[in-house]
């Protein structure tokens, strides 16, 4: 099967476009067609091995798995003889170990959920990672509740776009701040308010946020903290400062420490996937409660040109790599 591997540490340069072995299913995983894969920031910090810190775990040298992506939709090709909740042929999207940017992948049974009847392979194969993530950040972190005035930081981004409309799913009024180059977007997803972020600063002290979600990682803390409400929450989701060995986990880490003492509510989200989480995102698409932003899509032989263009932040929403049947 044709796959993308890489077998270094570095930039897209270092990835290679191969034919590799059909991944065998365990008792409890299913075998997927991949027919689209999601991208986000986890497949670069994978493909370069930064932070250091994650070194011991994913290989201290050099990568300790070839593959790369976890997010995934496509068909079931095979099931271990322990999934009962599959059989060959279903639509299916969710996330597997490593491996995504390829024919087939590998994936646990209670890491995929059937895909809704009105989305096709794409915007599902965009949903897993990024709207997980920015769905722990709204619901278990910041506790969004309906009325509240929320201010979601990177609105245009992968995570941003879910943030948006999750949080206005659950009845809140959303400001999304971004560039101006994504603000007709940001609006047509939700957003009550935008915030040009070049031009205007939101935490000049004239608005006020119940819950600020801050998916860029490129402002102060204390600065965030200002534009909160007495009770407000802030929950810093990512950032890509802090250097090759902390990377985004500086500023988050520091968000931590900093917690105990401060009045306001600080969090921070490591998100993991969650069969709840992946159901209750299958039923809100399904509903049409929220839409998957799809910037562009790029054959499998292409993802280094999509990496790149993610790393330069002229992605808006999420970037998918399709798989042409072999």
């Amino acid at each position: 099967m044709k796959a993308i591997v890489h077998d270094t540490y570095g930039s897209a340069d270092v990835l290679k476009y191969v034919d590799t072995a059909r991944p065998v299913p365990g008792r409890g995983d299913v075998l997927v067609r991949v027919h689209a894969a999601g991208l986000d920031m986890g497949v670069w910090h994978l493909m370069e091995g930064v932070p250091y810190v994650m070194r011991p775990a994913i290989g201290l040298r050099a990568p300790k798995t070839r593959g790369l992506g976890t997010d995934i939709a496509g068909t079931v090709e095979s099931v271990g003889e322990d999934v009962t909740r599959f059989r060959p042929g279903d639509r299916v999207f969710g996330t597997c170990g490593g491996g995504a940017f390829a024919e087939y992948a590998c994936a646990r049974e209670d890491r995929l959920m059937p895909i809704p009847e009105n989305l096709a392979f794409e915007p599902a194969a965009a949903i897993p990672t990024s709207a997980i993530t920015a769905l722990q950040a709204l619901r278990d972190q910041g506790r969004v509740r309906a009325g509240q005035q929320v201010l979601v930081i990177g609105a245009g981004g992968g995570v941003g776009t879910y943030a948006v409309q999750l949080a206005k799913a659950f009845g809140a009024e959303v400001t999304g701040v971004c560039s101006a180059a994504k603000a007709d977007l940001v609006r047509s997803i939700g957003a009550a308010e935008v915030v040009d972020y070049t031009r205007e600063d939101f935490a000049d002290g004239r608005c006020r946020y119940d819950l600020i979600v801050d998916t860029a990682g490129n402002r102060s803390l204390s600065r965030l903290r200002r534009a909160l409400t007495p009770r407000g929450t802030l929950v810093i989701v990512g950032g890509e400062g802090g250097g090759r060995w902390l990377s985004g986990l500086d500023r988050q880490l520091r968000t931590a420490l900093l917690a105990p003492f401060a009045r306001r509510r600080l969090r921070v989200v490591f998100a993991f996937p969650r069969e709840s989480d992946l159901r209750q995102l299958a039923e809100l698409a399904g509903a049409g409660r929220f839409t998957p932003v799809i910037d562009r899509t790029f054959p499998l032989s292409e993802a280094p040109d999509a990496i790149r263009l993610l790393l330069r932040g002229q992605v808006r929403g999420k970037a998918v790599i399709t798989v042409p049947a072999g």
